[in-house]
Formats: C-alpha cells, sequence, structure tokens
C-alpha cells in the first residue's frame, strides 16, 4: 500500500506581487529565457483550469517524456497578461512534489509517473474577476519546453455587482463524432464552463449508441484489463474497467483540438454522471447484463474515480490538502458535491446523482408476474391492476407453479420468482399465468386448463403492469415504463434516494440559508439528470372510453424517482429564483417542473443536448423498435420523429403541463447570462449531421456557424413566495409562456 503522503493532491501554491521579467533573465524557463519552445509532444493533453473561486483557481497539465518512466520535474508561470510581460510571484505552500520555499516567478512541481504523469496546482492569493495567463514548462537537455498557454478567469467577489456569463454542457461521446460543438463554444464571451457529466464514454464502439468508426474511434491498450461485451448482433467491444483503462480514455478525448481549446480558455466546473463509469450505473453496480450477471464492482468504481481525480482540475469540500486515496472504502474515497459563489447573483450547486443512489425501483431482472402491490394495501385497485393467485404454493395453484419452475431455466429467471426465501406467500398476477400457459399450449399435445377464476380474484400491481414484459431488459425497468402504474408503485417503495442522505442534507443546508437578502439572485443548481417530467401518451384515438397508455421515457433520471424529485423542488421554490440546468436528456428543452400534487411548487429548467452523441430522437427510434409492445403498436413508428409533439405539443391529454419546448434531434451546447433582474439561456443547436467530420480551424468557423440555430428563454427575478414564469424570445420579442395550456405555442 502506497503511504498516505504519495497519494496525489494538488500542489498548494500563493500568489503573491507583479514582476516584470528582463530578457534572458537568469530564471532558464520563463518567457524572457532564450531557449523556451512550444512543443506539444510534451503536453499531448495541453492545460486546463477549473473550479474559480474569487481568490484561487486549480490548474493542470499531464507531461510525458518519450519512454521515460521517471517522476518529470516541471515548473509553473503564471502572468497577468498573455505575453508573459507581468509575472505573477508564486510560493509553493504544501506540495507532493516539492517543499515549499521562497518566492519565484515560477514554482517547481513533479509529475509523478504513478499518477500518469498528471500536474494539479491550487493557486490561491489571486484577486477575484481577473483574467490571468499560465504555461508549465519542461526542460530536457535540448533545452526549455512550454505547454501552450492557458487563460483562466477568477470568480468575482461575493459582493460584486456584475452579471456572470457561463456555459453548460454535456454527453461528450468520442467514438464516430466531432466535438464541432466545442470548438464553436470556444470562441464565445464567457467566464467559465459548466461540464454536467458524461465527459468520457467508457465504452469503445457499444452499437446501441455509438456508430462504426475508423478514424474517430477508441481503442483500449489493455484489453485483458476491460470488460469484453457482445450486442446481441454479434457487434464486439469493451469496457473499461481497470486504470489504465480509464486512464487512456480520458488521454484520448483530451488529445481532442476542440475539447484542449476550452480548457485552454475557460475553467471549467465538472460534474460526472453514469459514463464516467459505467452506463446507467448506480453506486458501483453496472448495468451491460440487465440483471444476468452481478455487476456491482468497486475496483471498477475506485478506478473510475481515480482516472476523473486525476485528470479534472478541481477543487473539493474536503480541503486544500485532500489527496485521492483509493484504499477508503467506497464511497468514502471521493466527494465531489460542491458550491460556488459568483458576484451577487449566482450561487452554483453542483451535485453528485451516482455514486448514493438506489438501485432502479423496477430492477432489469424482475419476475414480470410479480405482485409489488397487493389489494389490501392498494384499497380500491386501478383499472390497470391484475388479478392475482394469492400464494402460488397452494395446492390449488400447484401445476401452474410447476410450469413456472419448468420454464425457470429456459428463460434463465430465477424459479423462485423473485421473492426471498423466506418471503410468504408468493403473490402471482394471473393475467401473466395465463399469457404463459397460453403460450405454451400452442406446443402441447394436451394444453393446460387456463386460471378461470380472475372475476373474483384480489387485484395488485405486478412488475408486468409497469411494462416489464421480459425478465432481463432495460425496457420496462429504465426506460418506457406505464406512468400510472409507476406513480402508484412509487407510494409505497419507501425512501429511494438519488442524493443520499449525506449529500441531500447538504444541499439543503447550502440552498436554504436564513437571511434571504444576503444570498445571490440566483440559486443554480448543476444536475446531471433532467428534472422536468418525460412522458407520452399512447393512448388510441377512440369516442370509447379507453384506459390511459402512457409512458415514462425514462426512469433513469428523476422520473424514476418520484418522492425525492417532489423533495429536491420544495426545497429550490423554497429558495425562490431556483434554475436547474441539467444534461443526460440528448435534447434541448425548458420548463417549470413542479411537485406532482402542487403546480406553483416549481422551478425552471434549462436542459442542453450531447456535446457529441445520439439525439433522444435517435435513441427513441432503437428503442421503439426493440420493445415487444411498442413495435407492434399502430403509428409507434411516429414516436420518435414526432417525440417534440409527444411531449410538448398533445393538445388533448396535455401530459407534461410544465414543459414548454423540446427539441430532440440537435446536439450543441447553452449560453447562460445572470444579472439581477433575469436568467437568460442560449441554445446553440447543432444538426447531429454536422459532427461527421472535424470543424476546428478558423477556415471552418462561418461554415460552422451556419449550421447553428438558436433558441432563447429567460425567467426573470420574482418577490418571495412568487412561483417563476418562462418568457421565450421570438424574433426579439420577449412572450410569456403559461403551463398547462395545451397546445399553445410559448
Amino acid at each position: 500500500m502506497m503511504r498516505r503522503r504519495d497519494f496525489l493532491r494538488a500542489t498548494l501554491v500563493t500568489a503573491g506581487s507583479v514582476v516584470v521579467p528582463t530578457a534572458c533573465s537568469d530564471e532558464e524557463g520563463l518567457p524572457g529565457a532564450c531557449d523556451v519552445h512550444e512543443d506539444d509532444s510534451f503536453f499531448p493533453q495541453s492545460v486546463a483550469s477549473g473550479d474559480p473561486k474569487p481568490d484561487s483557481v486549480v490548474l493542470w497539465t499531464r507531461v510525458v517524456d518519450g519512454d521515460r518512466k521517471t517522476d518529470l520535474a516541471v515548473a509553473l508561470v503564471v502572468a497577468l497578461d498573455e505575453a508573459f510581460t507581468q509575472l505573477v510571484e508564486l510560493k509553493v505552500t504544501s506540495s507532493n512534489a516539492a517543499a515549499a520555499g521562497s518566492g519565484s516567478t515560477r514554482v517547481p512541481v513533479t509529475a509523478r509517473a504513478e499518477f500518469d504523469y498528471c500536474v494539479k496546482v491550487k493557486v490561491s492569493g489571486l484577486s477575484p474577476g481577473t483574467t490571468y495567463y499560465y504555461r508549465f514548462y519542461y526542460t530536457t537537455g535540448q533545452g526549455c519546453f512550454s505547454s501552450r498557454v492557458g487563460r483562466t478567469r477568477t470568480a468575482p467577489a461575493p459582493d460584486a455587482d456584475v452579471p456572470v456569463r457561463f456555459a453548460f454542457v454535456s454527453g461528450q461521446d468520442y467514438v464516430g463524432r466531432y466535438f464541432n460543438a466545442l470548438a464553436a463554444l470556444a470562441r464565445q464571451p464567457i467566464d467559465f464552463v459548466v461540464h454536467l457529466g458524461d465527459y468520457i464514454h467508457e465504452t469503445t464502439g457499444d452499437p446501441r449508441f455509438q456508430p462504426p468508426a475508423e478514424q474517430r474511434k477508441v481503442a483500449l491498450s489493455d484489453v485483458n484489463g476491460a470488460i469484453a461485451l457482445t450486442s446481441e448482433d454479434g457487434v464486439a467491444y469493451h469496457a473499461a474497467k481497470s486504470l489504465n483503462n480509464y486512464r487512456e480514455l480520458y488521454r484520448t478525448y483530451r488529445s481532442d483540438r476542440a475539447l484542449q481549446r476550452v480548457h485552454e480558455r475557460f475553467p471549467v466546473i465538472a460534474i460526472w454522471n453514469d459514463h464516467e463509469f459505467s452506463d446507467d450505473c448506480h453506486g458501483a453496480t453496472a448495468t451491460y447484463s440487465d440483471g444476468r450477471d452481478r455487476e456491482t464492482d468497486e475496483g471498477r468504481r475506485k478506478a473510475a474515480n481515480q482516472a476523473w481525480f486525476e485528470y479534472m482540475p478541481v477543487d473539493y469540500r474536503a480541503g486544500d490538502d485532500f489527496r485521492y486515496d483509493r484504499s477508503a472504502e467506497y464511497p468514502e474515497d471521493i466527494s465531489i458535491h460542491r458550491d460556488f459563489t459568483f458576484g451577487k447573483h449566482v450561487h452554483l450547486v453542483m451535485t453528485d446523482l451516482r455514486s448514493y443512489r438506489a438501485d432502479h425501483v423496477i430492477p432489469e431482472d424482475a419476475f414480470p408476474g410479480k405482485i409489488l402491490v397487493n389489494q389490501r394495501s392498494l384499497g380500491d385497485p386501478p383499472p390497470y391492476a391484475s388479478p392475482y393467485v394469492d400464494d402460488i404454493d397452494n395446492d390449488q395453484y400447484r401445476i401452474y407453479r410447476d410450469v413456472l419452475e419448468e420454464i425457470a431455466p429456459i428463460f434463465g429467471f430465477d424459479p423462485s420468482f423473485g421473492f426471498k426465501q423466506d418471503e410468504r406467500p408468493r403473490i402471482i398476477s394471473a393475467t401473466f399465468i395465463n399469457e404463459v400457459v397460453a403460450k405454451l399450449n400452442e406446443e402441447r399435445e394436451e394444453p393446460l386448463p387456463l386460471l378461470d377464476e380472475i372475476p373474483h380474484m384480489e387485484r395488485g400491481i405486478a412488475y408486468a403492469d409497469l411494462g416489464k414484459t421480459d425478465y432481463f431488459s432495460a425496457l420496462g425497468s429504465r426506460y418506457l415504463v406505464f406512468k400510472d402504474a409507476f406513480d402508484t408503485v412509487s407510494q409505497f417503495v419507501g425512501n429511494v434516494t438519488v442524493l443520499g442522505a449525506a449529500q441531500k442534507a447538504w444541499f439543503k443546508d447550502v440552498i436554504s440559508e436564513s437571511d434571504r437578502e444576503s444570498k445571490s439572485t440566483w440559486t443554480v443548481w448543476g444536475s446531471s439528470c433532467c428534472l422536468s417530467q418525460l412522458a407520452i401518451d399512447l393512448t388510441p384515438s377512440s369516442e370509447e372510453p379507453l384506459d390511459p397508455w402512457r409512458y415514462y421515457l425514462r426512469c433513469d433520471g428523476w422520473d424514476g424517482f418520484r418522492a425525492e424529485r417532489n423533495e429536491v423542488i420544495t426545497a429550490l421554490a423554497e429558495r425562490g429564483n431556483a434554475v436547474a440546468i441539467t444534461g443526460d436528456l440528448q435534447a434541448f428543452l425548458a420548463g417549470t417542473p413542479a411537485v406532482d400534487t402542487a403546480p406553483t411548487t416549481k422551478v425552471v429548467e434549462f436542459a442542453g443536448a450531447a456535446v457529441a452523441g445520439p439525439t433522444l430522437r435517435a435513441t427513441l427510434e432503437k428503442q421503439v423498435a426493440s420493445h415487444p409492445l411498442l413495435r407492434d403498436v399502430p403509428n409507434a413508428e411516429n414516436i420518435a420523429p414526432e417525440i417534440e409533439t409527444y411531449l410538448v405539443d398533445a393538445e388533448t391529454t396535455n401530459t407534461n403541463p410544465q414543459l414548454a419546448f423540446c427539441r430532440a434531434d440537435s446536439n450543441g451546447f447553452c449560453i447562460a447570462e445572470a444579472n439581477a433582474d433575469e436568467f437568460v439561456v442560449t441554445m446553440h443547436l447543432l444538426p447531429e449531421s454536422a459532427l461527421a467530420s472535424p470543424l476546428y480551424e478558423e477556415a471552418d468557423a462561418a461554415a460552422l456557424e451556419e449550421q447553428i440555430t438558436i433558441e432563447r428563454f429567460k425567467t426573470v427575478k420574482t418577490a418571495p413566495g412568487e412561483p417563476p414564469d418562462l418568457f421565450r424570445d421570438e424574433g426579439g420579442t420577449w412572450k410569456k409562456w403559461s403551463p398547462g395550456a395545451a397546445g399553445q405555442d410559448p
């Protein structure tokens, strides 16, 4: 085990006075020296900065020198100008790489081999609201070589009455797509960037969402340390598992020139979502096999966490001397939720929605016939409830129990039907039993009788009533879940959490200080998952009354955790002037998500689409085509191409009354502008087709801009207790949108 002092942590540096260097000074490696050369080969991932505060920022680089396996000595220089004529005196105060010393315009740091040669420096003592330039230097026998110049900016002082302009992004899938959205973002006049997760994707070619690619691909060199996966149609690919796998992903992604430019020009405030570890994960558990295999792997989770810690310029709540300790018990190895203040108008709160969350309410390996909620709990059962056998082990139902146990090995499900050994009685849906028997009778010479007591049976809700028709599947579990049944079940599942108890307590505390007037104008919550309800109504048009056929698109997000969603919205609404900026959806969205039973208890949400990845529309096309129920539904092929209509403009049912806008066919980024009166978001929409080739050079700028379309929304400051309003820019005129009006245009 490494000694504690050897775990990677940031070098702590304090800034002092400004020094004007002389040409060919005696401090080798400064810009005034005669032999400095910029060389990307020594700094292949360029530079980055992050977590700006009024007096500090974290600076990052990675150094490589051919085949050298030893630690490498590096120097850092900070200046007030890009030409480095006004250097900032620096003093090392604490370091894992060098002892504290006297002030100098150059500070030594060490790129350690055991941490993939990453260097992290926290510079304190800086002036608020100030732009700084920095670069790293590495000296060899052939001379002194520098990184590219990085630009960063500290946060304004807490009492500064200044506007704040920042971008928010998410979803960077490198495979088969170029980061042209980031190429456009790098040219924007902003203060910082908020990254809402999926900075990397852990797979090398998952055909569900990663296209085949020859030029733009990821190949893991340590395939023995990776997870070998095969798609349903036989495509082989890998998922990262080892520390080297995850490091290699960051090295590959950070080799992209557009992403490098964003890091070189703006400080980034980042959290993770699922793909930094594993798709649709909860805690240390992956979901590749949909329940067929045990996929909890704390070693893999820690490898992902360590690589993120090494490569992301983050300042942690644990303190300036925080070190990543992989020997710590998960999830105590790292905590990434934190908050920032930008002048008088923006309080940014960043949360971790993956480390502490519970399993999905509907397990992927759930036995479809198992009753979750019986009639005694339901009271008057809803129309979608199923009649059930109140004890499958009763002698009168023996033939059906024997049939289910007989087919269990064929379908691979647990012959206990999802019940624990000491759970009795085992209650099974009679509708499900009859469906199984009817299917088996197609092949039997002597058919089994169907259950005929259904009209007299008690009724409850089975997993099948939630849309769970397959034993091992994300459909009916994480995706495309029957809304009405899920809403009912959500009342009985107990405290199902996304945030975890400790983080939720911190979240509520940090946004609910008592003196409202002393707070920032806007509380901005950085959430990696969409907050607005996303449901579609597929009830057939008919003059006869029909039971509703409504689906939640995604129960991996906040729609799958209804009680805590309501709790979080309530806390934000009580704070007032709260805005959620969110990712993961793969679509642009604006709305005022509300508590289920209190439509005026609401906040404003702006969601951004992926930088590079499949759009929501493209994802739905594949999901609907493979869904055991939807693929045969008339007009099901229209769900994906018309998803905006299903979500926003449903004139008859108005399924999502708080949702104002959705564009599901684009990639891109968002720019937010906040001041004392309003919070404005400009969505930059880029067609998915524009990601096929790089448009990174200045000569490409005009062609790239021509493909971008703009949508603008805003909310305005309200008085205490007053719910927020949402406005849309229509040709230069702001028009107010009112929730609940079916089919209206904002």
